[in-house]
């Protein structure tokens, strides 16, 4: 079997949905800086527990166009990844509505001495 790099193999995995996911985080509804602070929550438990998916669902652009909460969310489950705090980081298809589907890294294992 040929060895992939992530990125591909995760194209030929498909979409993980909201059903996929072992927790939802739902966000619709909600202002910003409740919302920020929610996925800061999150993240902040998630260092200190065993690792999880998670999907987060967020409103659509209200008719006409506007801001959603999909780039700031975003801004911040990337900076998460880049400290290692997320495994794996995409948006949820199409049919489950605006969002991400989350991999939280957890608590890293100690090595035993």
């Amino acid at each position: 079997m040929p060895h992939f790099e992530d990125f591909y193999a995760n194209k030929l995995r498909g979409a993980l949905g909201v059903t996929d996911a072992e927790s939802v985080l739902d966000l619709r509804g909600t202002n910003r800086p409740t919302a920020e602070a929610s996925l800061k929550e999150m993240l902040e438990r998630s260092r200190f527990a065993k690792g999880k998916t998670v999907a987060i669902r967020l409103d659509p652009p209200p008719e006409g166009g506007g801001e959603t909460l999909f780039q700031p969310a975003g801004r911040l489950l990337l900076d998460a990844k880049r400290r290692g705090w997320v495994e794996r980081l995409q948006t949820l298809p199409a049919g489950d509505g605006l969002g991400f589907y989350v991999a939280l890294a957890g608590k890293a294992q100690r090595e035993p001495d």
